[in-house]
């Protein structure tokens, strides 16, 4: 495959994902959403679904890595680096996408959600208020949780090895398809076993950290909350930014380690 094809595979893709992904968090989280309290299997599996739509969509221009982490996976398991730039650009760039096209689906929720004074603070909403008056002092605004994740403990060797774990999972998952398709079939339904992955670890092991085990996938959105003009929006976090980086990419790397010594 051609750069262009993987870049422009991995674009499309990964907005695909952080559309429907961050677009399941918006719909449960904003007050003015049909969809608010939903809870936390509507998120899962709204990921899982995510995940299925990207991955079906851009397979067939760049392979659906859709992730940092699959790709550094994927280099150190071939020992083939030349995409690996290109795969990440478009992941960033895809992932952007994704986070400024759930603000235009509900922008109208997002201005609602932040004006109302039981969200923001004010007179009678004094508990509301102070919930988010602290998660002000931690750095994360009230709707930062639509783009990007964030820890309910902030025990930083705690929340980098849960986003580890959860992404040697993913990731050893995804190596391991080839082989499956080889020896019982389940490969040729990679993009749904890979789905239901992600829906299995967020329900196991999404609540510490919002599971984001993939770097795009918050680093983007994180961005863009940065960027957008939307009212009281709060701080992005960015002293807990570099976890959901660095743990996946980890990850990543242990996965394929695992995999070249226990199945190449």
């Amino acid at each position: 495959m051609s750069s262009s094809d993987i870049f422009i595979g991995e674009t499309i893709g990964t907005a695909i994902l952080i559309l429907l992904g961050g677009g399941v968090c918006a719909a449960v989280t904003l007050k003015a959403s049909k969809a608010r309290n939903a809870g936390w299997l509507a998120i899962t599996f709204g990921w899982g679904f995510a995940v299925l739509t990207a991955v079906y969509t851009s397979a067939p221009l760049s392979g659906a890595h859709l992730n940092p982490a699959v790709t550094v996976a994927l280099a150190i398991k071939d020992n083939d680096w030349t995409n690996v730039p290109t795969y990440f650009a478009g992941q960033l760039l895809g992932a952007m996408i994704g986070a400024t096209l759930v603000w235009v689906a509900y922008y109208g929720q997002f201005h609602a959600h932040l004006t109302d004074k039981e969200i923001v603070g004010g007179p009678g909403a004094q508990a509301t208020a102070a919930k988010a008056v602290e998660a002000q002092e931690k750095g994360a605004g009230p709707v930062l949780g639509v783009f990007s994740t964030g820890p309910e403990v902030r025990v930083v060797w705690q929340n980098l090895a849960t986003e580890i774990i959860g992404t040697v999972v993913l990731v050893l998952a995804i190596l391991t398809q080839g082989l499956n398709d080889k020896g019982n079939g389940l490969g040729t339904l990679g993009a749904l076993v890979t789905a239901l992955v992600v829906v299995s670890i967020g329900l196991s092991l999404g609540g510490p950290t919002g599971y984001a085990i993939n770097p795009a996938r918050d680093l983007g959105p994180r961005i863009v909350h940065a960027l957008l003009p939307l009212p009281n929006k709060g701080g992005s976090d960015w002293g807990y930014a570099w976890i959901p980086v660095v743990g996946p990419l980890i990850g990543g790397a242990i996965a394929a380690g695992i995999y070249n010594v226990a199945f190449a």
